[in-house]
Formats: C-alpha cells, sequence, structure tokens
C-alpha cells in the first residue's frame, strides 16, 4: 500500500477570510476530497499552498504538533 502525500499539519482550522486551512492552506473542498486526487492533482495542489499560507492573516492560536515537535527537540538538544 502506498502512502499518500499529504499537507497536513493536523492544524484544522480554517481561516474565515481566505478559506484557507490555518496549518496547510488547503480549502474545505481539497481537504475533503484530497483521498480521490490523482498524485498529481495533490502536487499541482500543493505547489500553490506556500503563496497561501501567506495571505492567510491570522495565525492559529493553538501550537501545531510541528511546532511543538520543533520546541521539544530543542529543548532535548539544550538538556544534552
Amino acid at each position: 500500500m502506498n502512502a499518500i502525500e499529504s499537507p497536513c499539519i493536523l492544524v484544522c482550522s480554517i481561516d474565515l477570510n481566505t478559506g484557507y486551512c490555518f496549518g496547510c492552506a488547503r480549502t474545505r473542498d481539497e481537504i475533503a476530497q484530497w483521498l480521490t486526487y490523482s498524485p498529481e492533482h495533490r502536487r499541482e495542489i500543493m505547489a500553490l499552498l506556500p503563496e497561501r499560507l501567506e495571505t492567510i492573516e491570522r495565525k492559529p492560536r493553538r501550537e501545531t504538533k510541528r511546532r511543538r515537535m520543533a520546541r521539544e527537540r530543542g529543548a532535548s538538544a539544550e538538556e544534552a
């Protein structure tokens, strides 16, 4: 079984101004249909995501999994 590429970082909160997810910058429809898209279509969407993230005005209030893991890695490195 092949893994499906996904930009999801487990934030899953939609910016009401842009309609993009704060974490991955996909729209609700893109998130809902992600598994039905071809790998090529998913890559086309993922190429748009960095630019979309720049348009989101406010950041999510909760800490993302990626940021928490980076913070924890930093704390572990300082302890060593």
